[in-house]
């Protein structure tokens, strides 16, 4: 069987001679880039309703590359962490860290001290942004990274915007104690000259933009090299996807229009967040309006408020759209496009949501950090199926394999690898992972087991792979199985995912007890109680939220491993099947009682 080709290319080179900010902030005549109202606004903050457009966006950006550049002499090829929950200068600082040479790698704010030292570490970052809730985690893992507090920026608030005439901007809070804030370095930055030269030249693009972090098909998380031209091929294709610019398309089939408004509630950490909800929105010409953090009735609120147009959401904030009683006591009858990605959603609560918002377009897509974002999607133009992560996007070719090595033909389930121009680089600094999952001629396996129709919609069926996802973030087991094996009372662990309705899966730890500990657990119903309740609290002690184990622990006498000492997952998923169906059986029985 032939390899599966999509039904559309991008009829324009991509482009490899300019960087993302370039590509974003300097050029506005790309073919496929629809048309933006003149004085339109680029971003809003959510909570404070500042708004910025392209020329204050510029400036900042410029301010903020020069004062770096003077405080630290940043150069190409240098890396920055960001850690930072959603702020207005998010990708004020991506930008002018680019304009540099740098290289970001950004952080997920919800890390502990010891998850965001090892992502310093790996990354050998030079820079460490932050904001006022994280400095104190930033703080212990600077020093362990051996990054010095001089080093270390934080997001400050944003003053008014100038009046006008008015020649030089307010300033606001300089400093933050000890620490530089961006608001004082972007101050600063109006009294410096040009002091830095813009990489340039045929092969820019080439040049890594992102160290992102993923746990790829196994293992501990992995910095994923993302190239410039990676983010800006895929911001092209899913625009080509989208039909954005084609003649003759009525206003209500089309996908964006001057005056359109988008959510900014998905983490710009995450690859989702940071390609589509950031990069592609504002590409397309819309408003980006930034929450800083997700709460579901202030979502609502602010949907309303901002007449949002367009949502990029994860499958839990479906299951609150449909299930929440409150979603109807507001209008959300301007909503016209809703996609659905980092993780499955099912087809009943697809069927649902379709049913409880008739005028919005929702579908979901399928994409990884490996593939810089989105593979497949559904058509803004078509009924999307349900259960299906749309069609591949332009110039995106899949093949999937089956157990035997054999490829497989239409509706034969198999491993899905995928190729094109968005494909990242590599894993960084780990050429056996890279060699792994980054095969000859320019495949990815993605570890997940998908078919494909002959309508050309791609089904992902299950995951061979051994990550979790929970609430669409990654969850490698063997970090958890390492950590737990470490607690006194551990002799060995395995963990796999179960179903959550809410989280998409959660982490179920089955645990072999040293046998002194096992011994009493055997003895007392409260003995067992205690123990279960201390493995628990010792991953939610030092690990980020949604790496508890919210599954629960169950107490094994072994868990299942080959002859070689790999743990047989499949197993163990049976395994915790069984359990999943004793807990319902021992609740209904309850409930009876």
């Amino acid at each position: 069987m032939p390899d599966f080709h999509p039904h559309h290319s991008v009829p324009y080179p991509y482009p490899r001679d300019i960087t993302i900010p370039q590509f974003i902030l300097d050029s506005d005549t790309h073919p496929l880039r629809p048309s933006r109202l003149a004085g339109s606004t680029w971003l809003v903050d959510d909570v404070t309703g500042r708004a910025f457009g392209l020329e204050e966006i510029r400036e900042r950006v410029e301010r903020l590359a020069r004062a770096i550049r003077e405080e630290w002499g940043v150069r190409p090829g240098d890396v920055a962490c960001l850690y930072s929950a959603n702020d207005v200068d998010y990708p004020i600082v991506i930008w002018a860290l680019h304009r540099l040479g740098a290289v970001v790698s950004c952080a997920n704010p919800s890390y502990t001290h010891s998850e965001l030292e090892y992502q310093l570490s790996a990354t050998s970052s030079k820079l460490l942004f932050t904001s006022s809730a994280s400095l104190p985690t930033a703080l212990k893992a600077a020093s362990v990274a051996h990054i010095a507090p001089s080093n270390i920026v934080v997001l400050s608030p944003v003053p008014p915007a100038r009046t006008p005439g008015e020649c030089f901007p307010t300033s606001a809070q300089a400093e933050q104690g000890e620490f530089a804030t961006v608001q004082g370095l972007v101050d600063r930055g109006w009294d410096l000259a040009k002091n830095y030269a813009e990489p340039r030249g045929p092969d820019v693009g080439d040049s890594i933009a992102f160290l992102s972090f993923s746990s790829g098909t196994t293992g501990l998380p992995k910095a994923i090299a993302i190239a410039h031209r990676n983010l800006i091929a895929n911001v092209l294709q899913v625009a080509m996807h989208e039909r954005c610019t084609e003649r003759g398309l009525r206003d209500e089939d089309r996908f964006a229009l001057p005056g359109d408004a988008c959510m900014g509630v998905l983490p710009m950490y995450h690859i989702y967040g940071l390609v589509m909800n950031l990069h592609f929105v504002l590409f397309c010409g819309m408003t980006l309006v930034v929450c800083p953090k997700f709460n579901f009735q202030a979502m609502l609120e602010s949907i309303v408020r901002h007449h949002i147009t367009h949502l990029y959401i994860v499958p839990p904030q479906v299951v609150m759209l449909v299930n929440n009683p409150i979603t109807k006591r507001y209008d959300l009858g301007h909503v016209r496009f809703a996609m659905v990605g980092a993780a499955p959603l099912s087809r009943e609560v697809t069927e649902k949501f379709k049913a409880m918002f008739p005028r919005m377009r929702m579908g979901q897509g399928y994409g990884m950090t490996e593939t810089c974002t989105i593979v497949s999607k559904f058509l803004f133009q078509q009924e999307s199926v349900n259960g299906s992560a749309g069609l591949l996007i332009p110039d995106t070719v899949a093949r999937i394999v089956k157990e035997d090595g054999s490829i497989a033909d239409y509706g034969e389930p198999g491993e899905l690898w995928v190729k094109g121009p968005q494909m990242a680089l590599c894993y960084a600094n780990n050429q056996k992972a890279t060699e792994e999952t980054f095969l000859p001629e320019g495949w990815v396996r993605t570890g997940d087991e998908a078919l494909m129709t002959k309508e050309g919609n791609l089904f992902v069926v299950d995951r061979l792979k051994e990550i979790l996802k929970v609430n669409g973030y990654q969850v490698a087991p063997a970090e958890l199985e390492g950590h737990l094996i470490v607690h006194p009372y551990v002799q060995d662990a395995g963990v796999v995912g179960i179903a959550d309705e809410y989280k998409g899966e959660v982490p179920l730890g089955f645990v072999v007890l040293e046998p002194s500990v096992a011994a009493r657990v055997r003895a007392s119903a409260a003995e067992a109680g205690q123990v279960t309740a201390e493995l628990k609290k010792w991953v939610a002690d030092h690990k980020v939220r949604y790496k508890h184990l919210e599954g629960g622990v169950e107490f094994v006498e072994a868990v299942p491993k080959n002859p070689s000492g790999k743990i047989l997952r499949r197993l163990l998923r049976e395994q915790a099947k069984e359990v999943v169906r004793l807990r319902a059986k021992s609740g209904k029985a309850q409930a009876r009682l």
